[in-house]
């Protein structure tokens, strides 16, 4: 998969399906629009790929929104490669660009740098200079610049449909397992390795610590994960909180590596929550800890 970070692609993937989305997480929803495109580049034997935006436009236009994200940029990367799709072009989302009308997005992007002969989007799609564009203003220029516009039909689950809004809330509300089920993958939080307090060194149970940076921020308490570096994959278990007993005050996620007992620090691993385990609580001393850990660690392990 080739990765543009403009919209001045290559000719050999000129002409062709792109999807357009911020595919924030890459759920089933997702995943369907996707595979369409790809059937309609099949049937037609052209290159199929993927127009996204960074930074997520919704964080860019109100800088108060913080852990907002179900996957990094990086991550986003890695599973689109998966999904074996010819190209990737990030658009750079800035002022420059959202003050374009949705006719211009059409005109400069869509027509002239891409080519594009099948555009697919979601019925909500908005674009242009404040949202102005959506599916109705695609369905007016499609004769004007030569492409045809497909709306997806959303995914749905139960009678719900499963969109980017409706994981982030199932993530706060801890039901890991329905996440994980809708992302066809387990929901991991990517980062370095950052110097703690070592406090749980002490008590034998070393942990790794990460900051949450822009992802969504779980349930607050434990979770039985499943760790990834560059040289092992090893069952853990994780705190996402405050450590209200030593009364912390920044969030951190702290993940004990069953099996592992050395220096990461500014090692990147990924964190796959597989089953909450328990709300974060307040312990009287270590004693209280230690106990309530070697029990977690036992359902953990279950």
């Amino acid at each position: 998969m080739k990765i543009y970070n403009n919209p001045n692609i290559n000719k050999k993937h000129c002409n062709g399906v792109i999807a357009i989305g911020n595919f924030d997480g890459l759920h089933l929803g997702h995943q369907k629009v996707i595979k369409e495109a790809k059937r309609k580049a099949k049937k037609n034997k052209i290159p199929v790929g993927v127009m996204t935006f960074e930074p997520v436009p919704v964080m860019f236009f109100n800088k108060k929104i913080r852990n907002h994200r179900i996957n990094s940029l990086e991550q986003k990367k890695i599973q689109l490669k998966k999904l074996k799709l010819d190209f990737l072009i990030i658009i750079k989302f800035n002022k420059n660009f959202s003050s374009q009308s949705a006719e211009d997005f059409v005109k400069n992007i869509i027509s002239k740098k891409t080519k594009c002969r099948y555009l697919y989007v979601s019925k909500n799609f908005k674009f242009g200079f404040k949202r102005q564009g959506n599916i109705k203003t695609l369905k007016k220029l499609e004769k004007k610049y030569n492409f045809k516009n497909i709306i997806t039909r959303p995914y749905t689950k139960a009678n719900k449909t499963i969109s980017s809004t409706y994981l982030r809330k199932k993530i706060r509300l801890g039901k890991i397992d329905e996440v994980n089920e809708l992302l066809n993958r387990n929901w991991s939080i990517n980062g370095k390795v950052i110097k703690g307090q070592k406090r749980g060194r002490k008590i034998g149970f070393p942990t790794c610590n990460l900051k949450l940076s822009d992802y969504v921020v779980p349930k607050l308490g434990v979770y039985a994960v499943k760790v990834k570096s560059n040289n092992f994959y090893k069952n853990g278990i994780a705190n996402v909180g405050y450590r209200p007993t030593f009364d912390g005050q920044n969030l951190l996620l702290e993940t004990n590596i069953f099996g592992i007992n050395k220096n990461l620090y500014n090692k990147v691993i990924s964190v796959n929550f597989i089953k909450f385990i328990r709300p974060e609580k307040k312990f009287r001393n270590l004693k209280h800890l230690e106990k309530q850990i070697k029990f977690d660690i036992k359902q953990a392990k279950k």
